[in-house]
């Protein structure tokens, strides 16, 4: 094979093509049968594959075992007994006693169950007589030999992934030791000057090196044997050589990161240095610049054969990572355990809001799912490839076609799952304005009632009354305030759900106000110093409550949100304004007090504000909802929402209104 015959650069490959080329690729290497065997104690074996038919070697049972306690018969024997001719036998010569699992004695071919019999000690009998009232059928209460397993037949196939009950199975057939597939060992090479072990101190500029912990877990979920290597610098000659290297011991080499085309991007040319490229670029998002590559090492020594190693080049971003590794590496070693990939469940469900995707790349977009009134709904997460929390928070995935567009809102589209069915079912969804207190009542909920899950999605308080009109939520969070009269949330609703009966309850009561730096360092203190020029500040999305709230205090003062530099810069939760803040990216932001404290930043309190919980009263009603209503009523629920700061609960669980 001659591996310097083709070097793509940054194609855009489809999906398909690409994989085609990779198993052309191993086929003429060699390397696309399934890995030898190698035998392994029965113990060890559970989850691995197996590399060779089982064919019993005893049978189950291999004697004549009685099922119950009893006593042993000839069936012959017991002809003709009945309640009003009931017959004698003799102990010790036409019966014997056996407990469960014993040895049939020679010559019996039945057992009369303990409690059917009567035991008869006459004076001058050698030995007791049994006294039998029915005649017992051949075999009765019997095991007969082989009757679980026969000596030769076939208990597990080639290529069988190993479960607990297979073990089992394997042992009654007389093995100590199974033939398993050897496991692929791969290789996680991690690039990048920039990275720093977990738990390391961090400086700007540093990076957290996690994704190789996640691909390991990955890898080994599969069944392979990952090896997570130390991190290698951006430098092509260390590169080169940690690639060699690895190599020349594993069967796979994954290089997490450098693999775009950027200036210290070194995997291309490295892989193309030691063997091929044979695929720089898939038409996939997130994941493009992914690089599939077979090198040949040097031989260790005069007497090892030249060998061909496939090499994996990943993006670093975790999201883009994880669904290369998914679609790539999964397959792979799947091949080598001679198994196929299994597709995962997937169910039909409605999409909650629009998904815009640029034509020629297919697109995987990251979902949460629940059923919501009789139907199932899904909800895009964030689809940035650095959102890792996107992967943590996922049900399911939704495919788009590489010549698609997107999906408009309500549209009917394929999820395929990362939970069970049953746990989509038994998942609360929450649509609407972003609270901490509802990560802490998501808490709460799976901390006490195991299985129950509450799902989020942050689209402010108008988003979250239009998605409870959609039917996509069963309740909604809302904090909108009505200038006019002051009152919270009950003029919106009956405008936006004129005709869906409403339960308005009562939840927490927070303060508002500005988030600074530690220090406040430009000293802000009014709203007024939002349009000096030497401040940059940081708003929320339209349609969330606090810029309700902020739009409403600006009129009052007859300030112009023209005038505030940075007042057309959005963020979705009061967690993204708080970090914005903390990382210089702006001088303030409105917020609540719990998420400046979160990053240890200093607040210039402006309101006090409800925010309230919004149920359609089917929902209200509903068996699914009251684990979470019983924690909102629980005062220890309450007492730890006001320990976060800023929070008073003095309605909390109440009632509000009925619409």
């Amino acid at each position: 094979m001659d591996l310097h015959t083709h070097s793509p650069y940054l194609e855009d490959i489809p999906l398909e093509a690409a994989l085609h080329r990779w198993w052309a690729a191993l086929a003429e290497a060699g390397l696309d049968a399934a890995l030898p065997g190698e035998l392994v104690p029965l113990a060890e074996a559970a989850g691995r594959v197996t590399a060779e038919p089982v064919w019993a070697l005893t049978s189950s049972p291999h004697y004549h075992a009685s099922a119950m306690d009893g006593y042993a018969v000839r069936a012959e024997d017991t002809l003709g007994a009945s309640e009003t001719h009931p017959l004698f036998l003799q102990l010790g010569t036409q019966a014997f006693y056996v407990d469960t699992g014993e040895p049939l004695p020679p010559g019996s071919d039945a057992v009369i169950m303990l409690e059917d019999v009567q035991v008869h000690k006459q004076d001058g009998e050698e030995a007791p007589l049994i006294e039998i009232l029915c005649a017992a059928a051949p075999w009765q209460h019997v095991r007969p030999m082989g009757e679980d397993i026969v000596a030769t037949e076939l208990v597990l196939p080639a290529n069988h992934r190993l479960r607990p009950q297979d073990l089992g199975a394997a042992a009654g057939a007389g093995h100590a030791q199974l033939r398993v597939r050897s496991r692929p060992y791969v290789a996680i090479q991690p690039t990048g000057t920039e990275l720093v072990a977990p738990g390391a101190p961090l400086r700007p500029g540093d990076v957290v090196e996690y994704n190789s912990l996640m691909l390991g877990a990955m890898i080994a979920e599969w069944g392979g044997l990952p090896n997570r290597l130390p991190p290698l610098a951006d430098d092509r000659a260390a590169i080169r050589a940690g690639l060699l290297e690895a190599a020349g011991t594993h069967d796979l080499v994954i290089v997490n990161a450098g693999s775009s085309a950027g200036s210290e991007d070194f995997t291309s040319a490295v892989v193309a240095d030691l063997g091929e490229v044979l695929v720089h670029g898939l038409a996939i998002r997130p994941g493009h610049p992914v690089i599939l590559g077979l090198i040949k090492p040097p031989p260790r020594d005069q007497a090892t054969a030249p060998r061909v190693v496939p090499v994996i080049g990943i993006p670093g971003y975790p999201v883009s990572a994880a669904l290369a590794c998914e679609l790539l590496v999964k397959p792979t070693i799947a091949l080598w355990l001679g198994q196929v990939v299994e597709p995962r469940p997937s169910l039909a469900a409605t999409l909650t809001r629009k998904i815009a995707s640029p034509p020629g790349e297919e697109e995987f977009v990251r979902v949460t799912v629940g059923q919501v009134g009789g139907r199932t709904v899904a909800t895009p997460l964030p689809r940035g490839a650095g959102v890792l929390m996107s992967l943590v928070r996922a049900d399911g995935i939704v495919r788009i076609p590489q010549h698609e567009q997107g999906y408009e809102a309500g549209a009917t589209v394929t999820v395929e799952l990362y939970r069970s069915p049953e746990a989509i079912r038994q998942t609360i969804v929450v649509i609407g304005s972003h609270d901490l207190t509802i990560d802490l009542l998501a808490e709460e909920l799976a901390r006490r009632y195991p299985g129950r899950r509450l799902a989020s999605a942050n689209v402010g308080s108008l988003g979250g009354l239009i998605a409870l009109g959609r039917c996509e939520a069963h309740l909604a969070g809302s904090h909108l305030l009505d200038e006019e009269t002051g009152e919270y949330n009950v003029s919106y609703i009956k405008r936006v759900l004129p005709d869906t009966r409403v339960v308005l309850l009562g939840f927490v009561q927070r303060e508002q106000g500005l988030i600074v730096p530690k220090g406040n360092p430009k000293h802000i203190q009014t709203l007024a110093d939002l349009t000096r020029r030497d401040v940059v500040f940081i708003n929320r999305q339209r349609g969330a409550g606090t810029r309700v709230l902020l739009n409403y205090r600006l009129r009052q003062q007859g300030i112009d949100p023209h005038q505030i530099q940075g007042y057309d810069r959005q963020e979705y939760t009061h967690l993204a304004v708080a970090a914005a803040v903390a990382s210089g990216a702006a001088d303030a932001g409105m917020g609540i007090l719990a998420a400046a404290r979160a990053l240890g930043l200093d607040f210039i309190g402006t309101d006090m504000e409800r925010y309230d919980l919004v149920l359609p009263a089917q929902f209200y009603h509903d068996e699914l909802l009251a684990p979470l209503l019983s924690i909102v009523r629980d005062p220890a629920f309450a007492a730890r929402v006001r320990a976060l700061g800023g929070y008073t609960t003095p309605k909390i669980g109440e009632v509000l209104a009925e619409l």
